[in-house]
């Protein structure tokens, strides 16, 4: 009796390392047999990546980085600024279901956009888009792409079009000045013509759209119309 209570015991435990090893071989097999393609990688950016999308506008990188900015928003796309021409979008849900093995670890199929604007010259830029993707099938990616998606790049010159960026900072009718450290634009403007108030139409004279929004700029151009007499501050050349 007590032989076969040890046999019992040694088969029930030989049994449940069967069913381990079966039920990790059946999650292996299913994977293979999901037939989910491999995703595209960009060795700049790592795997799960499409391929850059790319486009060329006339005007400067400040310029066509607010203008990228300004679309997303209107798109309700939340996004993390990385540095003064690159972003992240936050990661969102795909709208295709996981696959079998997806499923079985709990992962739903995401994706986000990785922006950056590139200086071509003084007065253009060229604007890259990649898509990363978490759990989508190769086939799928093409869908997630930013111009079908979003016909972001349409989206920018239409905006562009309706509200001309300024091209930069004008050197002409005014005076260039740089900002002292931890000044804003606000600032600028009561050293400069004594009224912070005028930091709006600053803003607008160099493409900008908060006070905060100089501080990657090696000048800014306030208009002679602005200005205090004399002038006030350490202006650059005219």
């Amino acid at each position: 009796m007590v032989f076969l209570t040890v046999v019992m015991r040694a088969v029930r435990t030989a049994f449940r390392q069967f069913l381990k090893v079966a039920i990790a071989a059946s999650i292996v097999l299913l994977a293979a047999c999901n037939n989910v393609a491999p995703l595209v990688g960009n060795p700049a950016r790592g795997p799960g990546t499409a391929e850059g999308e790319q486009h060329d506008v006339p005007y400067t990188a400040n310029d066509a980085f607010l203008l990228t900015q300004d679309v997303l928003r209107g798109e309700g796309i939340l996004f993390e600024v990385k540095t003064g021409t690159d972003l992240v979008t936050l990661w969102k849900d795909a709208d295709v279901g996981p696959g079998v093995l997806g499923s079985l670890v709990g992962r739903h199929p995401e994706y986000r956009y990785e922006i950056e604007v590139v200086p071509q010259s003084a007065t253009s830029s060229r604007i890259v888009v990649n898509v990363r993707t978490e759990d989508i099938a190769e086939a799928d990616i093409p869908k997630y792409e930013a111009g079908p998606r979003l016909n972001l790049f349409g989206k920018i010159d239409e905006l562009a079009a309706k509200f001309p960026p300024s091209g930069g900072t004008p050197k002409e009718g005014g005076v260039n000045y740089a900002l002292l450290p931890d000044e804003d634009l606000k600032g600028l403007a009561k050293r400069a013509t004594g009224n912070e108030d005028n930091w709006r139409q600053i803003a607008q004279d160099n493409g900008l759209k908060s006070p905060t929004d100089g501080g990657n700029l090696p000048s800014i151009w306030i208009r002679n119309t602005l200005l205090s007499a004399p002038a006030k501050g350490f202006p650059g050349d005219n």
